[in-house]
């Protein structure tokens, strides 16, 4: 069970809201941790924020899944990602802009996050960031699939599902990434881009997001189940 003072917390600055994945270790995505960030989204939009920034802890952005979790058994392996799956659209089709601060590690889950946020901005420190679940055995499902072929540069695509991992400068040639800056401004520049795009009129943003997105994210909404159904549990390579 992950502990309470481990869930993501939220503030709202100046009508920015932050979230920020902190459990002092690689900031998994367990069930509980994907059911605080759902009703801290709610209040994201209660509060009607410009814009939402996610922040993650010195060195680690996050990791991705809770392994632990992925290992218990098929069925709640299924269920723990289609749950971030559900999140990780929502976000993708939120009605506001959304910056990623990506303070280190951003694998798996850690990477999709990136995939689905508007902007992307990480640290130059040593890192390593990209989509691994081929690695471990577990094939990427459609929605990762679907978030990639729209974020990522084409060029990139192929070798990427499969697993390719980058260091912040080549994760900004793939398209994770949108720049990098020094590693002890990265929150600080992602607050700024995030006030900057808050002065956007937020009707016309959340209407434009949906125009690009929203039928790319029903369809594949409507599919997380069905994928699902055929994917097991994360095995060794071999």
């Amino acid at each position: 069970m992950t502990d309470a003072g481990a869930l993501p917390t939220y503030e709202l600055v100046d009508g920015i809201a932050v979230i920020t994945l902190d459990d002092g270790k690689a900031n998994v995505f367990s069930d509980a941790v994907l059911a605080e960030l759902e009703v801290l989204t709610d209040r994201v939009e209660a509060d009607h924020a410009r814009a939402l920034v996610l922040v993650g802890r010195p060195g680690r952005f996050s990791a991705g899944f809770d392994l632990g979790e992925m290992t218990s058994g098929v069925e709640q392996m299924r269920a723990l990602v289609s749950r971030g799956a559900r999140w990780w659209l929502r976000i993708y089709g939120l009605g506001m802009p959304t910056v990623a601060a990506c303070t280190g590690h951003a694998l798996a889950g850690g990477a999709i996050t990136l995939l689905s946020c508007d902007v992307r901005i990480g640290g130059d420190g040593p890192a390593k960031i990209g989509l691994n679940e081929v690695a471990i055995g577990m094939p990427l499902p459609r929605f990762a699939v679907e978030l990639a072929r729209e974020r990522l540069l084409k060029s990139h695509f192929p070798t990427a599902i499969l697993g390719t991992t980058y260091d912040p400068a080549g994760a900004a040639a793939a398209g994770y990434l949108d720049r990098v800056v020094p590693a002890d401004a990265v929150v600080e520049e992602a607050m700024a881009e995030a006030r900057r795009l808050g002065e956007l009129r937020t009707g016309a943003v959340a209407r434009t997001k949906a125009n690009a997105r929203q039928a790319m994210i029903d369809a594949v909404a409507a599919g997380i189940d069905e994928d699902m159904a055929t994917v097991d549990a994360p095995t060794p390579p071999g």
